[in-house]
C-alpha cells in the first residue's frame, strides 16, 4: 500500500480548515479511510500565528520512516518545521521572457525617455541660471548707484 501524507479539507464554505492525514494514495481526499491525523492547518489565521500549522512531529517522522510520501504543500510545512530540506529551484528557461524584438523596443523607449529627461533637466538648469543672472546684475547695480549718490 502506497501511503501519502496530504491535506484533507474540513470546515465550512469559504472557511477552509485542513487536517494533515496519512492515507492510502488511492483514496479520495476526504474519504473516511485515513490511517492517522498527523497535524492541522488553518489558512484563515495570519502567517505569523503559531497555530496556523500544527504538526505532530514524532508521528510524522514515524510515517516517513515507513515510506510515506508527503504532498507538495505538506512538504513545505515540513521544510518550515525543519524536518526536511528545501527542494532546489529549477533554472528557469527564457520562455517566460518577451521576444528579442519586444525587448529591443522597450530598450529604445527607455533610451528615448532618458534623453528627453536629460534635455528637460538641461533646460531647467539653463532657465534657473538665466533667472539668477539678472538678479545678480541688479544687485551689482544697486551698490554702484548708492555709491554715486553719496
Amino acid at each position: 500500500m502506497a501511503t501519502v501524507i496530504r491535506l484533507a479539507r474540513y470546515g465550512a464554505k469559504k472557511r477552509p480548515y485542513y487536517h494533515i492525514v496519512v492515507t492510502d494514495s488511492r483514496n479520495a481526499r476526504n474519504s473516511g479511510n485515513i490511517l492517522e491525523v498527523v497535524g492541522k492547518y488553518d489558512p484563515m489565521l495570519p502567517r505569523d500565528n503559531e497555530k496556523r500549522v500544527v504538526l505532530k512531529i514524532e508521528e510524522l517522522k514515524a510515517w516517513l520512516a515507513k515510506g510515506a510520501r508527503a504532498s507538495d504543500r505538506v512538504y513545505k510545512f515540513m521544510v518550515n518545521a525543519g524536518l526536511a530540506t528545501a527542494k532546489p529551484v529549477p533554472v528557469q528557461t527564457k520562455k517566460h521572457l518577451p521576444s528579442e524584438k519586444t525587448q529591443q523596443k522597450a530598450k529604445d523607449k527607455a533610451e528615448k525617455l532618458a534623453k528627453i529627461a536629460e534635455e528637460q533637466a538641461a533646460a531647467e538648469a539653463a532657465a534657473k541660471a538665466a533667472a539668477e543672472a539678472p538678479a545678480e546684475e541688479s544687485a551689482a547695480e544697486a551698490p554702484a548707484t548708492e555709491a554715486a549718490a553719496e
